[in-house]
This record gives structure tokens, sequence and C-alpha cells, in this order.
């Protein structure tokens, strides 16, 4: 683990340097894999590190912390960064996680609106109220107001929720993205207008795609096994589905391999606004494997992009 926390931070440094624009962390907790547990450390130790990346925490259990201090943790990496972390507040779906917390499954809704409520007070630099006390928070971040605040979720409660007290809108699935629209124009906001969808992601880079397949596959199915079992004991859809084998995962489609030119030629089929997602250790895949990858898209498709602009 020290060896990846210590690949991951390098990593996020060349993709700053190459002129990335976002980082997202997200956060788990009792994971037997070890899945990264706190992620606004993270993006302080990210935040040094870089200069001009965004850090976004997407998402961020909000029923799990204490808002107040989830308040003074933000606002620091806040400055650490220079303004550039934002959040994605989410309810929560893993049962464990709850149970590892002491917190009520039932009172998840309830306690992110107030979270939102709580960190917009406390990045006032005023002093409000908080169960029954006065309280101030100090210092106050970068960025008046505090990072952005988008709610994450998988039901139309939360995507009208989001609408009402948010930010912004991050949907499991991209159909749920209409109930997000819906409200916001209901509630005479601005029309978020269509969803984007989700990037170009869930790949491995390799010259040689059966290669490919033979070194991550294994990881690829790990990844989908832990988030499928998570979601069908939540009773949640999604994009994530248990697996048998890394056949399994191929036939599926979710995951691919793809060499530099295949992605090259769906980045200009997408067109303008397309945008690639790199998941360097997804599941698990060792750093020696995911610099491979990643030094192939920086020689063979980094170069060709740069070219043609």
């Amino acid at each position: 683990m020290t060896e990846r926390y210590a690949a991951g931070l390098d990593m996020v440094q060349w993709a700053d340097e190459l002129g990335f624009m976002l980082l997202v962390l997200s956060e788990h907790h009792g994971s037997s894999d070890g899945y990264l547990p706190s992620p606004l450390v993270m993006a302080a130790a990210a935040a040094a590190r870089t200069r001009s990346i965004r850090i976004n925490v997407s998402a961020m259990v909000a029923p799990l912390h204490d808002p107040l201090r989830l308040a003074e943790d933000a606002a620091v990496v806040d400055l650490i960064s220079g303004g550039r972390l934002d959040l994605v507040l989410v309810n929560g779906y893993v049962a464990d996680e709850f149970a590892m917390f002491g917190v009520p499954m039932n009172e998840r809704a309830r306690r992110t609106s107030a979270a939102v409520n709580t960190l917009r007070a406390a990045w006032s630099g005023e002093p409000f109220e908080h169960q029954g006390r006065s309280v101030i928070v100090t210092p106050t971040p970068d960025r008046a107001g505090g990072p952005s605040i988008s709610l994450g979720g998988s039901t139309e409660g939360a995507a009208r929720r989001a609408a009402r007290i948010a930010d912004g809108f991050v949907p499991s699935l991209p159909e749920y993205w209409q109930w997000y629209r819906d409200e916001c124009i209901a509630l005479g906001h601005s029309d978020p207008g269509p969803h984007f969808g989700s990037g170009i992601g869930n790949f491995y880079l390799a010259h040689d795609v059966e290669q490919g397949w033979r070194d991550v596959g294994e990881y690829f199915l790990h990844e989908t096994n832990a988030y499928g079992k998570w979601m069908a004991e939540a009773g949640l859809e999604g994009m994530y589905e248990q697996l048998a084998d890394v056949e399994a995962v191929r036939a599926a489609g979710m995951y691919r391999v793809l060499t530099p030119d295949l992605l090259l030629a769906e980045i200009e089929l997408a067109g303008p606004f397309a945008f690639v997602l790199m998941h360097p250790m997804v599941g698990g895949i060792p750093p020696d494997l995911a610099w491979r990858g990643l030094r192939i898209f920086e020689q063979d498709v980094l170069t060709q992009l740069n070219s043609a602009s």
C-alpha cells in the first residue's frame, strides 16, 4: 500500500504537468482490498504536488462525517490547493460502512442535506447556529463561499434534492439526469442542459490487446464484482455486475483494452467535447503495469492530439 500511495501521487503530478484537467478521488470504508477511506487526506497530498489540476472528491459519503470537521478539513485542502477543490456528497449505500460508524441508514438523506447547510454556513467565516450551539469555523477556504458542492445519487429523490440545495448533480446512470434538469427548470434555475455522458473510460492502453487482457483482466474482474456486490446488496441498479471470470468481463463490454489507434479513433468520433478518463490502478492494477499504460498514452496518444491541435 505504501508503494501504491506513492505511485498514485507520482501519477497525479505527471497528469498535472501534462495538462490534465481533473483528479477524481472516492471513498469506501472497511473494504478488504484497502479502498481509499480518507479522500481529503489524499487530496491534500495531491494538492501539494500539483499546480493546476482541479481536485474532485466524488464521492464523499456525507452521513459518515461530522459536518463541522468536514468543513474544517475541506477548507484546509482548498487553501493548500489554491481553490481547486470540489466536493460531491452522497447518501451512501453500503450497509457495512454505516454499521462500522454506527450511523442509521434511514437517516442518510437528512444527514446529507444537513451537511450541505452546515458546510455553506461554516465557509462564510461567520458564527452560526449548529445543533443548539453557536460555532465558527476558521480558516475560511481560498474560494469565497468554499468549494462547490454537488450531490451524487441513483434515485429521483437524490436528483431533485440536488436541484434544490446543491451546485450540481452527478448521476450514477445518465438517465437520472433528466429528473435533475426538470427540477432545476421547475424551480426557476438555469437549465443545466442535456447530460454530456461519462466520457471515454474503463480502459487500459496496450499495444497488444490480447496481452493487455492477460495483464489486467483480473483487476477489471475484481472491480466489477466488488461494486456489483455492494450495489446488489443495496438493491440498486448500476453499470456494475458480478461476473464469473475475465472472459465474462470482456464479453460484457464495459471494460476494454485499447490500442492507441483505437483510443484516438474514439476521441475523434466523440467530437469537440470528448474527454478521456484515465483510471491507471483500477481494481488493484500494480503500479508498474499502470505506468506502462500511462506512458503509452503520453507517447502515442497525447502527442498525436497535441500535433493535431
